[in-house]
C-alpha cells in the first residue's frame, strides 16, 4: 500500500470483513456434513492460519485492481470480489506454511507455535494444510462462477500451487 492513512486502515478492515463473511460462508457449506467438533476445529484452523500475518499479498489484490481502474473508485461489489481473491492468495500462503512449517520441523511462526505443535493437532495439520489448499476452488466457485475469467482463476492458483511445490521439490531433493 502507498500510504499509512485513514484509507489504508479502512482498507484493511473491509479486508477483514471479508475474511468473516468468507470463513462464515466455507462454515456453513451445505456441500460438507459438519459435527460440532469438526466445524469448530476448522474455524480454530483458519482463524489461527490464515488472517495472522501482514496481509500484504491480498491487500496488494485491491490496490492493483485500483491501479487498472486507473483511479476510478471501485465499487462495494468489486471491493468485495478483489477481497476474496486477496483472500485466496492468504489462503494459499496459509497451506504453504502449514506444510513447510512440518517439513522444516519449526517451532514458530508469526510469533506463536507452528499449527502442527499446538497441543492436540500434531500431523492433523498436514489435512489441516489440504483444507485450506481446497477452500480456495470453494471461495472462487462461490463469488467467480459466473465470470468470464473464472476457469482462468482456477487455472492460475493450480499452476501457483504446482510450481511452487516443485521448487519445494527442487529445494528439499539437493541431495538426491
Amino acid at each position: 500500500m502507498a500510504n499509512l492513512n485513514g484509507a489504508t486502515a479502512d482498507l484493511r478492515a473491509t479486508f477483514l470483513e471479508v475474511y468473516s463473511v468468507l470463513k462464515s460462508e466455507l462454515l456453513s457449506d451445505p456441500a460438507f456434513e459438519w459435527n460440532e467438533g469438526s466445524r469448530q476445529w476448522v474455524e480454530r484452523m483458519l482463524d489461527y492460519n490464515v488472517p495472522g500475518g501482514k496481509l500484504n499479498r491480498g491487500l496488494s489484490v485491491i490496490d492493483s485492481y485500483k491501479i487498472l481502474k486507473e483511479g476510478k473508485d471501485l465499487t462495494k461489489d468489486e471491493v468485495f470480489l478483489a477481497s476474496a481473491l486477496g483472500w485466496c492468495i492468504e489462503w494459499l500462503q496459509a497451506y504453504f506454511l502449514v506444510l513447510d512449517d512440518i517439513m522444516d520441523n519449526s517451532q514458530t511462526r508469526r510469533g506463536q507455535p507452528c499449527w502442527y505443535r499446538v497441543p492436540k493437532v500434531g500431523m492433523i495439520a498436514v489435512n489441516d494444510g489440504i483444507v485450506l489448499r481446497n477452500h480456495i476452488p470453494r471461495i472462487l466457485k462461490k463469488h467467480f462462477r459466473g465470470k468470464p475469467y473464472y476457469v482462468d482463476l482456477l487455472d492460475l492458483f493450480n499452476e501457483v500451487n504446482y510450481y511452487s511445490f516443485m521448487m519445494i521439490q527442487q529445494n528439499y531433493c539437493f541431495q538426491c
